[in-house]
């Protein structure tokens, strides 16, 4: 018999106050919860948590839910109370405002340590924050994060060929990371890149430019971002994608918003949150209709992992089917150029990665997952080494804990071959799980994968 309900305290908050009143049109509406998630990209229990106030929600969700209820702005107009609310309370606790031209703005510092914003660090992207005396004034400060010292002095006005600097740095640093991992001299290297690029925000820009500026800087910023995830630099990793965040909604560039939460929800996920992880993939779904085919692919794909994770078997089999159906649908040219990554290969490794975690639980079958994997691990390209060595190590686990020590100890020397040369933390982690799941063997050709295994790892 289905439980009744939890009742709501629209007492306790403004923020619980609105989950009563999104509970409340749902019913007149007369739909589940399962109902109004299918019309939002969210599931029925995302949609109850959101009511709960145990899940974060934004702007752009309110609105979508007032929209689809048919609310008549009476959502819009109390979740805008809800941040006012916020608003206020964080004033109490912020370290200073400071106001230029008569405009107002939150103190530098939304990176530092023990800062938070909505949505673990994903505010709504209609949040605007824009123009102070002609520049492209953002409230961040990477003072913390970044040395100063050497820095070479921006140029007095943002020129085109600056903010193409800064795509060409991106780009650049992206090849070298896929190359070689997100250790040594690739964070180096972007140190200073990401330092003179930061800079750039706090001179003039014309007005025209603005967008751009935001647009490579944010990228350059998540690109380092997820080279810091790979090399388990996970603090600067989050605050960096969290200023690429930052620097989409200022832009107002969903396709950079997409690429930032996948990266936020790939690292929680790998960290053990895949609940938080699954928050940012929904998040980044909540407009689907403005991201192209492979982007919704690669939030669906972040979907699937999370619950793998979570162990839920049927809606990892629904977030794949549905990142399927999407990758099916992409046109060529239709992506900005950091897509480029999303290829055939990139797309079945993924897909096998959250089926791996699937097929280890009882009863399931690795075939599936078996065949994405080599589907990846054939079709990676010389510039992804990092993902083909993931991907062959996985596939190397899989199979030697699925009783196939054969193929397992082939798979798993090819991938040592390229984990070998990487800097990657991530990297070494997955070969030290595929030492385990080879330690129930005594072969002596499993012994020699171990053996070469423990010296990749103290290398």
């Amino acid at each position: 018999m289905p439980q009744k309900p939890r009742p709501l305290d629209d007492l306790k908050s403004t923020r619980d106050w609105w989950g009563v009143e999104l509970r409340n049109w749902r019913r007149v509406r007369k739909l589940s919860s399962k109902q109004l998630g299918e019309l939002v990209n969210l599931s029925g229990t995302s949609i109850e948590r959101i009511e709960k106030n145990e899940r974060p929600c934004d702007a752009v969700l309110a609105g979508r839910f007032d929209d689809v209820l048919d609310a008549g702005g009476a959502l819009r107009r109390l979740w805008s109370r809800v941040e006012a609310d916020k608003r206020r309370a964080d004033a109490d606790n912020s370290e200073c405002a400071c106001s230029v031209d008569g405009v107002e703005r939150e103190s530098a510092g939304i990176l530092k340590s023990g800062r938070t914003s909505p949505l673990n660090g994903v505010p709504p992207v209609e949040r605007r924050v824009f123009v102070l005396s002609g520049g492209a004034a953002l409230p961040v400060v990477l003072a913390d994060l970044i040395p100063r010292s050497g820095q070479s002095p921006p140029p007095t006005t943002v020129h085109a060929e600056d903010i193409e600097q800064v795509g060409a740095a991106a780009t650049t640093l992206a090849k070298w990371d896929n190359l070689h991992g997100g250790g040594g001299m690739v964070r180096e290297a972007s140190i200073g890149h990401l330092t003179w690029a930061k800079s750039l925000l706090e001179v003039k820009c014309p007005p025209g430019l603005k967008a751009d500026l935001f647009t490579a800087v944010g990228r350059l910023a998540i690109t380092i971002g997820a080279s810091a995830f790979d090399a388990y630099e996970h603090e600067n990793a989050r605050k960096l994608v969290t200023f690429g965040v930052q620097c989409a909604e200022a832009a107002d560039n969903w396709h950079l918003r997409a690429r930032a939460l996948n990266v936020l929800a790939r690292q929680d996920i790998w960290l053990g949150s895949p609940d938080t992880g699954l928050t940012h993939a929904e998040n980044g779904l909540v407009r689907a209709d403005r991201l192209t085919s492979r982007e919704q692919a690669m939030l669906h794909n972040a979907r699937a992992r999370a619950w793998a994770r979570m162990e839920n078997h049927q809606e990892t089999l629904a977030a794949i089917g549905q990142s399927d159906d999407a990758f099916s649908r992409a046109r060529p040219g239709e992506d900005v150029a950091w897509m480029s990554f999303y290829d055939h290969a990139q797309h079945y490794g993924d897909t096998g990665h959250a089926l791996f975690d699937i097929a280890l639980l009882p009863g399931q079958s690795p075939r599936e997952a078996a065949e994405r994997l080599r589907t990846a691990v054939n079709g990676h390209t010389q510039a992804y080494v990092r993902s083909r060595a993931l991907s062959g190590t996985k596939l190397a686990t899989l199979m030697m804990s699925t009783g196939d020590p054969n193929e397992a100890v082939a798979t798993g020397h090819r991938a040592l071959d390229e984990v070998g040369r990487l800097s990657s933390r991530r990297a070494v982690d997955d070969v030290r799980a595929l030492a385990r799941a080879a330690a129930r063997y005594k072969s002596p050709e499993v012994s020699g994968l171990r053996l070469r295994i423990k010296g990749v790892v103290q290398a």
